[in-house]
């Protein structure tokens, strides 16, 4: 499975779990806007750090935030790869 699709696929298992409506997921759409509170994407980064065995945001001293879908999956993506 790909790093995008894992990070889809936990997504919706989160917002399930947390009985969240999500917004419809895309690579352009804002993570504020995607259905998610902060407790459901300190659970995503963890449940990532577990799956892929990684987390970009405390592996760099230069912090970077995203602010789309695309750009965190991009995150992990370049994490992975390197």
């Amino acid at each position: 499975m790909s790093t995008k699709l894992t990070v889809y696929q936990l997504i919706a298992d989160i917002a399930k779990d947390q009985h969240k409506t999500l917004a419809p997921l895309s690579d352009d759409l804002v993570l504020l806007d995607s259905g998610l509170d902060s407790l459901c994407f300190a659970i995503l980064v963890a449940r990532l750090e577990d799956k892929l065995g990684i987390d970009p945001f405390t592996a760099s001293d230069d912090a970077y935030f995203p602010v789309t879908l695309g750009d965190f999956v991009k995150s992990y993506e370049h994490a992975v790869a390197a």
